[in-house]
């Protein structure tokens, strides 16, 4: 086994190649590179994702493709999050929770005294 990571060996070969990758293409690359076997393949996927959204060297595209963020302009490698629109009533409901939350509790409260008066 190699001792390069996951995303170093990928990088190579991507790298090598000269063009964007379909996510299970590289997976599968890499995985032969590295000589493991089925089971660690199918074990070690997720790592292999999670890595690859870590590493600043990699730009996930449309389809599941990758490519390397050194081959790509700005606005291909970036979402525009100031579009993005905040939802103000979520904060309105979790007001509301709060408050049934502050009742309950109340509740539980007045009922332990009055279990305690019992005795």
């Amino acid at each position: 086994m190699s001792s390069r990571s996951m995303t170093d060996i990928a990088y190579e070969l991507m790298k090598k190649d000269k063009k964007e990758a379909v996510f299970s293409q590289l997976w599968q690359e890499v995985s032969k590179t590295l000589g493991l076997s089925e089971t660690q393949t199918v074990k070690k996927i997720a790592s292999f994702y999670s890595a690859l959204m870590l590493d600043t060297r990699f730009t996930l595209l449309a389809d599941n493709k990758w490519d390397l963020r050194e081959r790509r302009r700005y606005n291909e490698s970036h979402v525009d999050t100031s579009s993005i629109l905040i939802d103000d009533e979520d904060e309105e409901y979790d007001e509301d929770y709060e408050e049934e939350d502050d009742s309950d509790d109340e509740k539980e409260n007045d009922k332990e005294e009055e279990d305690e008066k019992d005795f």
